[in-house]
């Protein structure tokens, strides 16, 4: 494992930048990510970087100062996704790698601007999600690896809920643009697909709007009314370059159901692969033929155990302390961008839409793993 370390800061400290913070400093049972070294926090809101670096005993400083900073290296964007690009720029302009939160960017265009800027600028972009790093996925990807599915006819992607204006304490950028279901729980699906699958290589798609509002039910703005500017239902297929074609629906509006949240289809074998929204779960399969049940799959991948958000984060640390490529990078989350944008032309056009940008899978994360950790 390596001994260096690599200088981060943070900039945005809303709510998921604590789940970030307990894993990289190892809170609430985690290992912790040694590489990492939380150099500051930095928000629009002073008040909230003083307030989540008072909860981890670290350091708040101005936006300008984190950037000023020689000591860090890597910047961890966890602003809101219109702003992703923006403050993405704005760290490359100060000298600093990129790890972004989901989605890349709200339009393909934007997304391709921070890889070119980065790649002239002879810097790294990373981006969430990492959720495939994760030992259940890890699995999964092993078993698509081994050839035991045969050959991979398509499967199913689900995320469906009611909204989240029901739990989140500031939901309305979910319902404005840069939000909605797709751009929203898209990236975790379709980054899992491109771990098991490979590249995507055409969409096509339906999307509808129920509302024109919805109703805050959660504190503190419980009674709200925020517009919805996007869709909220989104169906399609994904048509993979290996001639896999996966269903999938991202949705906002739907009370309940009982999808697993992915299955891959094999002419051998089929796969349960558990919510791409968490590190671990069950992966079952289940062989050709009625007689047969589903069967647990042992999950004997590391980063199975916990919530491992920042992963990513310290792959690419190492990544550019050790001059090797990292797994959740600028490329991945592109295609994964485009794919996304491609759903809303797809639906708004009535056609198939072609996937322009390529993307390699990522490389198992056992390769980089001793002793049941990162290094």
């Amino acid at each position: 494992m390596s001994a260096k370390r690599l200088g981060i800061g943070f900039i945005g400290t809303g709510n998921i930048s604590s789940a970030y913070l307990k894993a990289i400093l190892g809170k609430d049972g985690l290992p912790g990510f040694a590489m990492l070294d939380v150099r500051g926090l930095a928000d629009m809101r002073e008040d909230a970087a003083q307030a989540r670096a008072s909860e981890f005993g670290l350091k708040a400083l101005s936006v300008d100062d984190l950037l000023a900073d020689p000591e860090i290296a890597l910047v961890v964007n966890l602003t809101i996704p219109r702003a992703h690009v923006g403050v993405g720029l704005k760290c490359l302009a100060a000298g600093k790698h990129v790890y972004s939160e989901k989605p890349l960017g709200i339009t393909f265009a934007e997304g391709r601007r921070l890889l070119d800027a980065a790649e002239a600028a002879d810097l790294r972009i990373g981006s969430a999600p990492d959720t495939f790093l994760g030992g259940s996925h890890q699995q999964a990807r092993a078993i698509v690896d081994s050839g035991a599915l045969g050959q991979i006819v398509g499967g199913t992607a689900f995320f469906q809920c009611p909204g989240h204006e029901s739990w989140h304490p500031d939901p309305a950028f979910y319902y404005d643009l840069g939000g909605g279901p797709m751009l929203d729980m898209g990236p975790y699906y379709i980054t899992d697909l491109v771990n098991l699958l490979g590249p995507v290589a055409r969409v096509s798609a339906m999307s509808s709007r129920l509302r024109d509002e919805r109703t805050i039910t959660s504190e503190p703005k419980k009674g709200q009314k925020v517009p919805v500017r996007i869709d909220t239902h989104v169906t399609g297929s994904l048509g993979f370059a290996n001639g896999a074609i996966v269903q999938i629906a991202m949705s906002f509006d739907v009370a309940a159901h009982k999808h697993p949240p992915l299955e891959i289809y094999g002419t051998e074998q089929s796969l349960i692969v558990p919510d791409p929204n968490f590190f671990g779960g069950q992966v079952e399969v289940r062989q050709r033929g009625r007689e047969q049940d589903w069967v647990p799959v042992a999950v004997e991948q590391g980063y199975a155990d916990g919530n491992y958000r920042s992963l990513g984060v310290a792959d690419m640390a190492l990544g550019i302390l050790d001059n090797r490529p990292h797994r959740a990078n600028g490329a991945l989350a592109l295609h994964v961008l485009e794919v996304m944008e491609a759903f809303e032309h797809a639906a708004r056009d009535g056609r198939t839409i072609a996937i322009k940008t390529p993307v390699a899978r990522p490389a198992p994360l056992a390769e980089n793993i001793r002793d049941g950790r990162l290094g």
